[in-house]
């Protein structure tokens, strides 16, 4: 076994703490080792769906610029060298084990889940690079996140709605109240969010710390027209912009990205209207609205929630695809499945359901309760299916899942894939 699996090995051994919010051991870690986190800037990004297309945007943006760039994200897609980014690249896997080995020997830590550990190792990597800026992304919730340890030059939260509501709220505005947790004194923070009840939590949060909000369709704006993008953030404006990143919801992401390098321009990140253009052309996210062309074609979205799932139906509406549309399906046990899944109703013509590898995956045979489909037995089995009911000239649209869209995408584009875990 190869330094890098036997690495991987020990650190997914420890899911069974699961996730363990709380901001004390990872302080203490971040003490143990030097404090880290201290060697960049940051931009903080929370939010429900949208966290890593606005990320995305942003480091590929500063890229052109021409700063030294670090981005972490989660979960993985394929492989958990994705998760720490430094110039738009994985780090290495010969790194990431080296990384790993010492966090793992280093008896002045405390216990730490599989996330902590991971966040910890980010910031190392990113300060040993030189990074100028670290754009980083919140993997649950937001004031007990461990990537809550942070003063960034510009927080960011993106639309809110229901998620791991047991652990974070079953109300919209106690949600927000826990991703307003990475509003910090006197930093400016991006609200990509509408809604009264979550506009008024996330001001009653930025009133108690004095952190100066910049709100979507007031403080900065963008609108579609035809295949460009025009925006407003602040004094500045753009027509003509073009995304990498597909899809018309995209534009309040984008809106959010150009809000936050207004912030940045305005604290000394130099930042042309060229570097916007070229960075927010350039922006790709693989696993979310990815085609791969074929016979028959495939769709690749990590909608894993009812209002993702709501996404990417009205991006099919869009489509308007001539051949059949099969929907690929797998979701975690905790999800609103009868949500999600009404939101493909008259969108596709068949459906198969499929169980990804974590033992937190909901069974195929209870997702055809709720809405009519066939039932896999693995997600080998669920892509063959989908391709014979697809035929050469369908679409197969996967989605429901990143657990779900990472396997099926590595057998369609035979491309390499670690062990999924299961956080």
């Amino acid at each position: 076994m190869s330094r890098y699996r036997e690495a991987l090995r020990w650190l997914y051994s420890l899911e069974s703490r699961g996730i363990k919010l709380g901001l004390e051991r990872m302080q203490a870690a971040a003490e143990a080792r030097h404090h880290p986190e201290r060697g960049a800037s940051y931009v903080h990004i929370a939010g429900t769906n949208g966290k890593g297309s606005v990320a995305t945007m942003v480091e590929s943006v500063l890229r052109a610029a021409g700063y030294r760039t670090g981005q972490f994200a989660s979960p993985h897609l394929q492989r958990y060298v994705e998760r720490v980014r430094i110039g738009g690249r994985p780090i290495s896997e010969r790194e990431a084990a080296k990384r790993i080995e010492e966090l793992r020997t280093d008896d002045r830590l405390p216990p730490l889940s599989f996330f902590e550990y991971t966040t910890l190792l980010a910031f190392e990597a990113f300060r040993d690079a030189g990074c100028d800026i670290v754009v980083l992304e919140v993997g649950l919730g937001g004031r007990l996140d461990s990537t809550n340890i942070v003063t960034p030059e510009a927080s960011v939260i993106t639309n809110i709605s229901f998620e791991h509501e047991r652990i974070l709220g079953d109300t919209l505005a106690k949600i927000a109240r826990e991703k307003a947790g990475v509003l910090k004194p006197g930093v400016p923070c991006i609200v990509g969010a509408r809604g009264k009840s979550v506009r008024r939590a996330i001001g009653v949060r930025a009133r108690a710390v004095d952190a100066p909000l910049r709100w979507i369709d007031r403080d900065f704006e963008s609108a579609w027209h035809g295949k460009t993008l025009s925006a407003r953030a602040g004094q500045r404006e753009w027509t003509g912009l073009r995304l990498g990143l597909r899809g018309r919801y995209q534009a309040d992401n984008a809106a959010c990205a150009l809000a936050t390098l207004m912030e940045l321009d305005a604290k000394g990140f130099e930042i042309s209207d060229e570097d916007i253009r070229v960075g927010l052309r350039r922006a790709k996210w693989p696993g979310r609205l990815e085609w791969h062309g074929g016979h028959p074609s495939f769709l690749f979205d990590a909608a894993h929630n009812a209002s993702g799932c709501e996404t990417l139906a009205s991006y099919l509406d869009d489509l308007d695809f001539p051949g059949n549309v099969v929907l690929l399906f797998g979701a975690m046990r905790d999800k609103d499945h009868r949500r999600m899944l009404a939101a493909f109703d008259g969108r596709v013509d068949r459906r198969i359901y499929a169980a990804p590898s974590i033992y937190r995956s909901e069974q195929p045979e209870r997702l055809q309760k709720i809405r009519r489909g066939t039932a896999a037995r693995s997600i080998r089995d669920a892509v063959a299916r989908a391709k014979r009911a697809a035929g050469p000239e369908g679409l197969v649209v996967a989605a429901g899942s990143i657990f779900l869209v990472s396997e099926a995408r590595a057998l369609v584009k035979n491309v390499r894939t670690d062990p999924p875990i299961a956080l």
